[in-house]
């Protein structure tokens, strides 16, 4: 035990320490000590590992439509309007909602002033213009929308007007999308490929480290609106000086990690760890995000075996999309099997082509195949393990197939080489992946654009999201919405195979943390 100094009397023969010398004599002691100790504390961790499914296929937010580019690059690049908690459009760099003019083709603009750039300069209508330019070259949501536009052009310093050629009801929805995003950023910075990402984010790039991170830093003059923090809008901080994005492809991994306390963010676990996580109080705190999104399959309209629209009805009459979620999910308190696109709470809510859904009917499939003349050609199921339930949704959909006599070959990648193979439509037949579940139609998938993986263009898709995006009434909008998932259906451009919830896990540590379909990491802090 270590000596201390005590208030009793000196030893005989020395002289007495009066009280005010005795606390002097144990201060002095003392001080070195606690000297040392505060020394040797820790300061306060001010940084956020954050474990993703994958190294980014790029940093470009406008050249991908990936989520996981757009989950990053949120936090660097803003947009004219985003979502509120209730998937309301509001505005983020924009001042207010446009004026549109009495015909629908007319938006006019206003920017808020004074929104600083991460190069130290103010933004303006340029910027937003030349932003809005690439967007529409580039990115195959802005290329759909670039084909509304009559003209785009700044009407002042702070000021942009869109006029369309007739109207288009999803336009201010696809401005604030973070995935495919329409992202503001300094016009001198723009280049393709961009080689500087200067947006106006609270948080601004810092490096890159490929398979190792991506840091990005805290902007001290981000200009953040003043309203409530709300869903993606309102009042963004960055509480955090560093965010670190780590790819981590292993699920297993990600959950490892998550446990030991290794990552203060790990996204999209597989759902059968939940109770391993539940078990873990006090090390991890599991995170559902209900109605996440829908998991479907692209079908290659363009070139190979499922160019042949009869093949890709043969292909939808094999499939029992109820057995795929319970492959990809297992629990069923995280997965719903049922053919309408949207749920019933929704005004695009439809049961149009839902008897297509779920039939499981391997027999009529082959005899299906059979009339279409297939020939035993390789259906080639392009897929990623760093989603661990498309992987296992893709094992079972192979089986499906062959037993409809389909000959099924299984290409498992990392998603960011199924991100750049998909782009090449002779190296594959059927891809795997998921979407959010948005409140606008035209949001998701991909698809239902123009020049996205699976190149779906027929005079039926056409004339049918004609019809749909030109109507700008809510409730005309439902009914329209029926006869574009009829035409899908019909069609087989893409499967959607249902509804699922998903599932990641934060650190304690992670405070203010808020489920959301591309996580966001502003407002949150380290406590």
């Amino acid at each position: 035990m270590p000596h201390r100094l005590s208030p009793v009397a000196a030893p005989s023969g020395l002289p007495r320490l009066s009280l005010a010398r005795r606390g002097l004599l144990m201060a002095a002691c003392v001080l070195p000590w606690a000297t040392l100790v505060h020394a040797q504390a820790p300061a306060p961790r001010d940084y956020a590992t954050l474990a993703m499914v994958a190294e980014p296929q790029t940093l470009d937010p406008m050249a991908s439509s990936a989520d996981l580019v757009g989950t990053i690059m949120q936090h660097v690049y803003e947009t004219l309007y985003t979502f509120d908690a209730k998937w309301n459009v509001v505005p983020m760099l924009a001042e207010a909602a446009p004026k549109i003019s009495a015909d629908g083709k007319v938006y006019t603009i206003a920017l808020r002033h004074g929104v600083a750039l991460h190069n130290g300069r103010t933004l303006n209508a340029d910027d937003v213009v030349a932003s809005l330019q690439r967007w529409m070259e580039q990115s195959p949501r802005g290329k759909a929308v670039g084909r509304q536009v009559e003209h785009l052009q700044a009407k002042g310093p702070l000021t942009v007007e869109i006029a369309l050629k007739s109207p288009y009801a999803p336009l201010l929805a696809q401005l604030a999308l973070p995935s495919g995003m329409a992202a503001i950023m300094a016009k001198e910075s723009i280049a393709t490929p961009l080689k500087e990402f200067v947006g106006t984010g609270p948080y601004r790039f810092k490096e890159r480290r490929p398979d190792q991170y991506v840091l990005l830093e805290r902007f001290d003059a981000y200009s953040a609106r003043k309203e409530a923090a709300s869903g993606y809008g309102g009042k963004r901080e960055a509480l955090v000086r560093e965010l670190r994005f780590v790819p981590v492809p292993n699920a297993n991994t990600r959950v490892e990690g998550a446990l030991a306390g290794q990552y203060d963010f790990a996204d999209l676990l597989p759902t059968d760890a939940l109770p391993r996580l539940e078990k873990a109080a006090g090390k991890t705190v599991p995170v559902m995000t209900p109605a996440f999104g829908f998991p479907y399959l692209v079908l290659n309209t363009q070139e190979g075996v499922m160019a042949s629209l009869p093949l890709r009805r043969a292909v939808q009459t094999a499939l029992g999309e109820g057995e795929m979620l319970a492959a990809g999910f297992g629990d069923t308190r995280f997965f719903v099997a049922e053919g309408n696109h949207f749920p019933k709470e929704s005004p695009f809510y439809s049961t149009a082509g839902t008897d297509q859904y779920n039939q499981r009917n391997a027999p009529k499939a082959k005899e299906l195949a059979a009339q279409a003349g297939y020939k035993g050609e390789t259906v080639r199921i392009l897929t990623s393990r760093q989603y661990d339930f498309h992987y296992n949704m893709a094992l079972l959909m192979a089986e499906q197939l062959k037993r409809a006599g389909f000959k099924a070959e299984l290409n498992v990648v990392d998603w960011a080489t199924l991100v750049q193979r998909r782009n090449d439509p002779k190296l594959w037949d059927i891809y795997v992946t998921h979407s959010g579940q948005f409140p606008e139609p035209m949001l998701s998938p991909p698809q239902l654009g123009d020049g996205a993986p699976g190149w779906w263009d027929t005079p039926a898709k056409q004339a049918a999201l004609a019809a749909f995006n030109t109507e700008t009434d809510p409730a005309k909008r439902g009914a329209l919405w029926g006869k574009v998932q009829q035409t899908v259906y019909d069609e087989v451009p893409y499967i959607n195979v249902g509804k699922f919830s998903g599932l990641s896990a934060r650190s304690p540590a992670l405070d203010g943390y808020t489920p959301a379909t591309w996580p966001f990491f502003w407002n949150t802090r380290i406590k």
